[in-house]
């Protein structure tokens, strides 16, 4: 008898599934299932970004949600071929509910569902303007009233929070208020973005001179537009800064540059929000329906309070707030912190001819940029990936359809090979006396950061001078405080200082909610990021997802939207959904909300 092949198998499976479901048979679904399995769902059966682990949160899933969101059309992607391999058989499906088209990746060991991911693409009746429903532009015929295109956009930004309401507000036009106000445009969402600064992408240009992009240019595409084919692997931060201003442009969003967001209230009996904002030197007051707080991942600048700040005689500056090198050739500066700010600064500062000091206060993960993006991305982001037909979306679907529960087992063995490739990189680092660490578990950069967002720096040659002494290394001892001219350590140890670093990252994105609309709501929704790990900084419970990020809060009509170039793309299409389907009155019956386990 022929061995199935991995087409066939899929093809079973999904057709088996696929009846179960439409005809409601919730135990022959499960049924199909191995007892270690899981559904990781975006937004198309739960209204919810939410992974299902075992069999029992699959059928308590389905119990409340199968009837309304009716599933049915399950088909293999014929433009996918299904693989195997080490006992694994993998495919692509379609799929409708009542509502809306989704799609989906199956993962199938012994003959039964191992992981499943299942995604919204479209409503139903409120698909994009794309393909053959693209806009025509011209307007043939004739008409004495007829309006140009430019007319008509301009009318609509004049009137847009003044004359009528938006339905979303989002606070902070970076690149993911940008990538989500792109997707809300072609779902027709009236949207404003307001931004403090004056120009889309100022949020990377006023940071210091040389930061760039750490994760290579495939990996970083916005929605619609990629980046071109000659665009650099690692993109330095003014460039990001005018390719965000050109976008926000050609892609007619109603961005509100160099307007604060005084404050925000929500009324819970006109189910919508009082938004106030300061712009061209008025108060103008937002009624939106939603609001989104994109104020980036990583919240706000933690800066520690030290005894002796209010007496040290020099500069003091948050790594956000830090401008670059130029003014400080032959100061003494300490730069407090040891991750990607820390490292990026100290290099800059020592080409720039200042004497600089890092102070490491606890363990770092390195890993060398070359190595990770041969090791850690090439199968999925790299022109080698390009070359064997992979597709932007395809890679963000399956980086997406790995559980964030056994993501680590696929981590820990690429940055075991990361560590055998750089060993003597490795101990050299260690020789100077830098602290180094490969995360709780041995996992990497991937699972820090999904964790945590901290405590990593790829490697782009600061660690080179930290190894040959260039730049100094104080490591295993905290600060106690500052006196006129000097960091003191908690180990008595002295670092005159011209200019103190502050590279100490950020709090929680709640922090944010807290000054805009409220402690109680912040308190309401609870910690921003993380998946309940129980390693350090990401505490438990376990949460299965990135907490409270791209989906519904315990806060009604409150989402936060973030996350690094990657994220802000893919996330951003599911929120917009989200969004879209309450702007239009579609039901959205959502399925293991959000709950608060921690203050943030």
């Amino acid at each position: 008898m022929l061995e199935e092949s991995p087409n066939t198998r899929i093809d079973n499976t999904l057709a088996k599934l696929g009846r179960a479901l439409e005809q409601g048979d919730i135990e022959a679904a499960v049924n199909l299932f191995q007892a270690d399995c899981y559904w990781r769902d975006l937004v198309a059966f739960t209204w919810n970004i939410r992974t299902m682990e075992g069999r029992d949160q699959i059928r308590d899933m389905l119990t409340s949600q199968l009837a309304a969101v009716k599933p049915a059309l399950f088909r293999q992607d014929e433009k996918e071929q299904a693989s195997g391999g080490d006992g694994v058989s993998e495919g692509w499906f379609e799929f409708e509910t009542e509502v809306a088209r989704g799609y989906g990746h199956m993962r199938l060991k012994n003959g039964l569902v191992w992981t499943l991911l299942t995604t919204m693409t479209e409503l139903k009746g409120h698909e994009e303007p794309k393909g053959f429903r693209r806009p025509l532009g011209a307007e043939h015929g004739h008409d004495p009233n007829r309006k140009t295109w430019k007319e008509k956009r301009e009318g609509e930004a004049a009137e847009l929070g003044y004359e009528t309401q938006p339905y979303v507000v989002i606070i902070g036009g970076g690149q993911g208020g940008i990538a989500l106000g792109a997707r809300l445009r072609q779902l027709n969402v009236p949207t404003i973005i307001i931004e403090k600064n004056e120009r889309p992408g100022d949020s990377w240009r006023k940071r210091y001179k040389s930061l760039c992009l750490h994760d290579p240019v495939w990996y970083d595409h916005l929605p619609y537009i990629p980046f071109p084919e000659n665009w650099p692997v690692f993109a330095p931060k003014d460039k990001i800064g005018d390719w965000l201003e050109m976008y926000t442009k050609v892609m007619e969003l109603n961005y509100w540059s160099s307007t604060n967001c005084k404050s925000a209230e929500y009324d819970e009996e006109a189910k919508e929000w009082t938004v106030v904002v300061e712009r061209n030197g008025e108060q103008v007051v937002l009624r939106p329906k939603q609001l989104v707080l994109a104020t980036g991942m990583s919240g706000k600048p933690n800066i520690p309070k030290l005894k002796g700040q209010d007496v040290f005689q020099g500069e003091q500056q948050h790594s956000s707030q830090h401008p670059g090198p130029d003014a400080y050739r032959d100061k003494k500066v300490v730069v407090i912190g040891s991750n990607n700010s820390a490292h990026d600064i100290c290099a800059a500062l020592w080409e720039g001819g200042a004497d600089v000091t890092m102070v490491q206060r606890s363990s770092t993960h390195i890993v060398r940029s070359d190595t990770l993006m041969d090791i850690g991305l090439g199968d999925l982001y790299s022109e080698r990936a390009v070359a064997a037909g992979m597709t932007t979306r395809k890679a963000d679907l399956i980086f997406a359809s790995l559980p964030y529960r056994i993501m680590h087992e696929f981590q820990i063995p690429l940055y075991e090979k990361m560590r055998e490739r750089d060993a003597k990189f490795y101990a050299d680092l260690e020789q100077a006396g830098f602290m180094l660490d490969w995360g709780a578990d041995g996992s990497g950069l991937f699972m820090k950061y999904l964790r945590r967002g901290s405590g990593y720096y790829i490697d782009v040659g600061a660690c080179d001078l930290v190894i040959d002494g260039s730049i100094k290394l104080k490591s295993g001892s905290d600060v106690s405080h500052l006196t006129e001219d000097a960091v003191v350590l908690k180990d008595g140890t002295e670092l005159p200082a011209d200019l103190v670093v502050y590279a100490t990252g950020y709090g929680s994105m709640n922090g944010w909610a807290a000054d805009l609309i409220s402690k109680e709501v912040a308190d309401k929704v609870g910690k921003v990021w993380g998946l309940g790990s129980d390693t350090p900084k990401d505490p438990g419970p376990w949460e299965g997802e990135q907490r409270n990020m791209w989906k519904p809060t315990q806060q009604e009509a409150l989402w936060f939207h973030g996350g690094n170039l990657h994220q802000s793309r893919h996330y951003s299409q599911y929120l917009s959904l989200q969004l879209k389907a309450r702007c239009e009155g579609i039901a959205t019956p959502v399925y293991g909300l959000q709950e608060r386990h921690h203050l943030g």
